[in-house]
């Protein structure tokens, strides 16, 4: 595949036209530099696929000089946008849907959302497909709740793809950087699209965290449920737990599995989740992580392995010192960012935490972007679990 023409200006994929080869190679050399003096990370595991992975995307309209829409992604931290029409990490169908909304608007006259005036419509759409990219959930982010011809264009987007399971629209009127508002409105189907993970069937809504690159996230939960080692004495915390994907992926492993998450809305995902695989050994709390924690250890409740998966920027130390209050005997650490997982590793070093073992992931080919799991164990762990068992 060609070297993408807009690469350079969108700034998305910072190692196009580098051979795959080589971007393993430097991001497992990174990896090696940021673990120096606390351990040797194993190979880095890449991608099955290069191109077309991604099974969540968003792009972004403006409207041109001369009245057309423009369609694109936003330049690196600008709110510039560099016309897209075929982003190569994309499938197909995203990007045909993209280009179909553009036409539709186009079409219909609907006028597109302009943040200096905070006035217009059609502000973001965001595309997410399943692990084959043959479904797709559809959220329409506009800046008004009022949508002309709303009947209209949700038919016609329809009949040209008939992969769209479900179609939301997201208001969000406010000025700012993220995507998504607050209130969603359901235009077609069941506001959601149903996926495969491991042999789990799980809901995903607009807002649902979930990895893009779906063959490697098999490949990285797999491992991660290896390291984790569970067993039917073992109770689990899914810190961070989103819709309880890790966790449910090993609850037939497990005695229980807890899951720990801010956002209610995914909580109540995690928890139909779990009900439609058949699992009855899971709890799952609205609630910050790190104080639940705390209750935890005050309670004296017993926590074997903590699963930890925190946004880029890693976990705080009110966090890090809850789990620490906890002890659980294994902490199976999933890092977006090993800058600062390695960070917190030197943190929980110090209260007797032995880091084992490093497994970098490439989930994002084409960007400087690094997924690891690092195992950590207390000290104790093991002369404690004799005696526990």
């Amino acid at each position: 595949m060609k070297k993408c023409v807009v690469s350079e200006k969108c700034g998305g994929c910072t190692y196009q036209g580098m051979a795959y080869e080589r971007q393993l190679a430097k991001k497992e050399e990174e990896v090696r530099k940021l673990f120096a003096g606390l351990g040797t990370p194993e190979k880095i595991v890449g991608s099955d696929s290069e191109y077309r992975y991604r099974n969540k995307a968003q792009i972004s309209f403006e409207e041109g000089r001369d009245g057309s829409i423009r369609m694109g992604n936003y330049a690196v931290s600008t709110h510039r946008i560099i016309p897209v029409k075929d982003c190569q990490l994309l499938p197909e169908l995203t990007n045909s849907i993209f280009l179909t909304v553009k036409e539709l608007a186009e079409k219909l006259h609907i006028p597109v959302f302009d943040e200096k005036k905070m006035q217009g419509v059609l502000r973001h759409v965001q595309v997410r497909t399943n692990h084959d990219h043959t479904k797709a959930l559809v959220t329409l982010v506009t800046g008004t709740e009022t949508f002309p011809k709303k009947k209209t264009f949700i038919h016609l987007l329809r009949e040209a793809h008939p992969g769209i399971v479900s179609i939301v629209q997201n208001i969000n009127s406010r000025y700012t950087s993220m995507i998504l508002g607050r209130k969603n409105i359901v235009l077609y189907g069941n506001g959601y699209l149903e996926d495969t993970l491991l042999g789990h069937t799980f809901r995903l809504s607009s807002g649902s965290f979930y990895q893009i690159n779906h063959a490697q996230t098999e490949k990285l939960y797999r491992k991660a449920m290896e390291l984790a080692d569970v067993k039917k004495t073992d109770t689990v915390l899914d810190a961070y737990c989103g819709i309880g994907t890790i966790g449910i992926c090993m609850a037939d492993k497990a005695g229980k599995i807890i899951g720990v998450e801010i956002n209610r809305e995914a909580v109540r995902d995690a928890a139909e989740n779990a009900k439609r695989n058949g699992f009855e050994n899971t709890e799952y709390t609205a609630e910050d992580a790190g104080i639940w924690m705390r209750k935890a250890a005050g309670e004296k409740r017993r926590i074997n392995t903590v699963i930890m998966d925190p946004p880029r920027a890693g976990a705080d130390e009110a966090f890090l010192s809850s789990l620490v209050r906890l002890s659980p005997s294994r902490v199976v650490y999933i890092s977006c960012d090993p800058r600062t997982q390695v960070r917190d590793i030197r943190y929980l070093k110090k209260y007797g935490y032995q880091l084992r073992s490093i497994h970098p992931f490439d989930l994002f080919p084409f960007t400087p972007h690094i997924e690891a799991i690092a195992l950590l164990e207390h000290a104790n762990s093991r002369k404690e679990m004799k005696a526990y068992e």
